[in-house]
């Protein structure tokens, strides 16, 4: 089974922890994974930087499996969930409950949400960003300037601590097409082709497409530490943020 339309949950709601879906599909991968779709989901699959959902699912009967990872196919609504041991999959029709690794997932929706102020601290386009659960980084075209670093780290908790408003804002594909100042990445395409596309608006400082998950107020996020700056090419720097803890 491929291509099959999930009903994705964390797009409306990235707070929503567990769900009630029934198993759509069961596969086994080359490499000897066994995947298990869900007619829906909050599992956030693997892209744009933000690493996939684990957690575990859930029978009526008491049944539990562990997932690993989740990773989408051949589209952003054909999501699959990673069986994280060799157990037999359960049967498709079988009624779960899917449960986040919640803990893990809101410390990706914060360091998220902290690349997207970091980006509107910078002149140059991003090229490339990472997500994990206790650091995150960001390169970007600097035009061959550094930034200051202790500079750079004020101004990044001035601005998440000024608790300002993070929501979710649809525009059609053909309003995409016509704003490409929205895009502020070079490495990831905005979210388009289902005739739609989900910005993020942070207050009055960001504005710019994102399929991930985030959180509501910058407040929510902490403080940060620039914890280095690297050259990774004649332009490219590599900035690595962590948490001031």
């Amino acid at each position: 089974m491929s291509g099959a339309m999930v009903e994705a949950l964390f797009r409306a709601d990235g707070y929503a922890r567990r769900c009630e879906a029934r198993v759509t599909g069961v596969r086994t991968r080359d490499t000897g994974a066994v995947e298990v779709q869900l007619d829906r989901t909050v599992f956030y699959a693997n892209s744009g930087g933000q690493p996939g959902d684990t957690g575990n699912l859930r029978s009526t009967e008491g049944a539990i499996w562990q997932i690993a990872d989740t990773r989408k196919d051949t589209g952003p609504d054909d999501i699959w969930h990673v069986l994280g041991s060799a157990a037999s999959a359960p049967a498709i029709g079988t009624l779960m409950t899917a449960q986040l690794d919640w803990e893990r997932r809101h410390r990706h929706m914060r360091f998220h949400t902290a690349l997207h102020v970091l980006c509107s601290l910078l002149d140059g386009l991003a090229t490339g960003n990472q997500i994990y659960a206790d650091k995150a980084r960001l390169d970007y075209d600097s035009h061959g300037a550094v930034p200051d670093k202790a500079e750079l780290e004020a101004k990044l908790n001035a601005l998440t601590a000024a608790a300002h408003v993070c929501e979710t804002i649809w525009i059609t594909d053909e309003e995409m097409q016509a704003r490409p100042e929205l895009i502020k990445s070079m490495s990831v395409k905005p979210p388009m082709g289902t005739g739609r596309v989900r910005l993020l608006k942070i207050g009055d400082i960001d504005l710019q497409p994102c399929g991930g998950t985030h959180v509501a107020n910058t407040a929510e996020i902490g403080r940060l530490v620039v914890a280095k700056i690297e050259n990774k090419g004649k332009q490219n720097r590599r900035i690595h943020l962590g948490w001031a803890e």
